[in-house]
């Protein structure tokens, strides 16, 4: 069984600085996804930023300095990395692509959408582009895929804990619901939702009156793989006690 792990860290040398190399070294994951790494390429050799031991990483950088960017650590090496060239990707350094022979990881971090729907044509772009990727590989290939990453969308009522307060909120916006309906109608399957289909559980909290306490949350996280490969998900669950 291979154990795949997404999470946003909000910055990579803030997450060093609460336990992250720890936790890797305990739960080991055989690969792990992270999301808003916030590094330029020589940051981490210039920095000496420390890296988990017994992994090889993998990086995207965004052209603007401090934001966005992606990486995944994994125990095993890639059969391949696929080049990610399009600008709506590459720029914010926001999709990787990885042939594991037995599947293709594509690590992701989504726009959000901010407020009065500034980035939702982008948003919108970028989705459709990213299906456009995934079709290739599914339908045109004959492959397996996984998706997985900060989508920054709460697709339905149950994956928020207040869907009324935030219809006009970037994350909750209709089109952009409406998109991952698009997507997922397309042939892909949020493998939580094929274990827990009751609301309550979230992935992101706000920093303001402590959310993550009251457990007023949003799920905006996901795992994804195409129908053929649901047969293979054994699990998928939130650790909710890791941030």
């Amino acid at each position: 069984m291979v154990v795949v792990i997404s999470w946003n860290v909000n910055g990579f040398r803030s997450v060093l600085k609460k336990g992250f190399l720890e936790w890797v070294k305990s739960f080991q994951p055989d690969i792990l996804c992270l999301q808003e790494t916030k590094l330029k390429p020589q940051d981490i050799k210039e920095e000496g930023i420390q890296l988990p031991e017994g992994y090889l990483h993998y990086w995207a950088f965004a052209k603007k300095p401090g934001y966005s960017g992606t990486a995944f650590f994994s125990k095993k090496e890639p059969k391949a990395i696929i080049p990610v060239n399009d600008p709506v990707f590459a720029d914010e350094g926001r999709v990787q692509i990885a042939d594991f022979d037995k599947f293709i990881l594509v690590n992701s971090y989504w726009p959000n959408s901010q407020d009065e729907r500034a980035r939702l044509p982008y948003k919108l772009e970028f989705i459709d582009k990213l299906l456009e990727v995934l079709n290739k590989f599914v339908k045109n290939e004959k492959r397996n895929v996984l998706v997985c990453g900060d989508f920054n969308i709460a697709h339905t009522e149950i994956d928020l804990a207040r869907p009324k307060e935030n219809e006009n909120h970037a994350g909750f916006y209709i089109e952009e619901r409406e998109a991952l309906t698009k997507f997922f109608n397309a042939g892909y399957v949020d493998t939580f939702r094929l274990f827990c289909k009751e609301g309550g559980h979230y992935t992101w909290w706000s920093y303001r009156t402590k959310a993550r306490e009251r457990n007023i949350g949003w799920r905006i996280d996901y795992h994804v793989v195409n129908k053929a490969f649901v047969k293979n998900v054994k699990r998928s669950w939130i650790l909710s006690d890791v941030y």
